[in-house]
């Protein structure tokens, strides 16, 4: 109707509905937004995810580990880790990774967070002054926040089940340490079997016929083996 009378056209509501109905048709289709994967997809160049996890020490206490992953590149930044996580600790952690950034922190618009309530407005209002929209995901569904769930997984499966962590400086330590290997070695998948940010772009890979050999580098005390050529 709001079609026809913008061409001059007047036409009754009790119209439309006999001619709809004359010629079997329903009424207009209401289109929905993108789904979920769709946005996630659709955004990912502009996409930040954020967590927490949590570590039990050799003494029982619990550290709780935030982090940011980057999603489009994969790469993971260790935000901060505390056995405290207050409110106050969690913005200052947001600003702190927000001057990290730098420049590069206009590239991102979103950033996905359940809800958890030491996410606070605060925390929130921290990358909205940057332009960053917060998303917070629906409750009880981790699976909508997929890519800070899958790092999780990772870093404990190749890392941290098979490490005694005895305090946080020590966490810190092994944590940054895998991060280096994870950002800069480790292969993925979704980029072509590239890591997110390799250590040095410009090195030329030399040919299978090559007669340098090829060195492990042990990571972490052996956990974790890099291998390159030699010089």
């Amino acid at each position: 109707m709001g079609e026809c009378r913008n061409l001059g056209v007047r036409v009754s509501a009790t119209s439309v509905r006999r001619i709809l109905r004359r010629h079997q048709l329903g009424p207009a289709l209401r289109r929905g937004g993108p789904s979920w994967t769709q946005f996630l997809r659709a955004q990912a160049g502009g996409l930040l995810a954020t967590d927490f996890f949590t570590v039990e020490t050799v003494g029982l206490a619990r550290l709780y580990v935030l982090f940011v992953v980057e999603v489009q590149q994969r790469y993971v930044h260790l935000v901060g880790i505390t056995a405290h996580p207050t409110g106050a600790w969690v913005v200052q952690q947001a600003r702190n990774l927000l001057m990290d950034l730098d420049e590069r922190g206009h590239r991102f618009r979103y950033l996905i967070r359940d809800r958890d309530a030491k996410f606070t407005a605060a925390f929130d209002a921290v990358f909205g002054a940057a332009g960053i929209d917060v998303v917070k995901i629906p409750p009880r569904a981790p699976r909508a926040n997929a890519y800070a769930e899958r790092w999780v997984r990772t870093v404990r499966a190749e890392c941290l089940d098979w490490t005694l962590i005895w305090n946080q400086r020590q966490m810190y330590r092994v944590l940054s340490e895998y991060l280096r290997h994870h950002n800069t070695v480790r292969p993925h998948r979704s980029l072509d079997l590239q890591p997110p940010q390799p250590a040095s772009r410009l090195a030329l890979v030399e040919p299978a016929s090559s007669v340098s050999p090829v060195q492990r580098v042990d990571v972490l005390g052996g956990l974790i083996h890099e291998y390159r050529r030699a010089a």
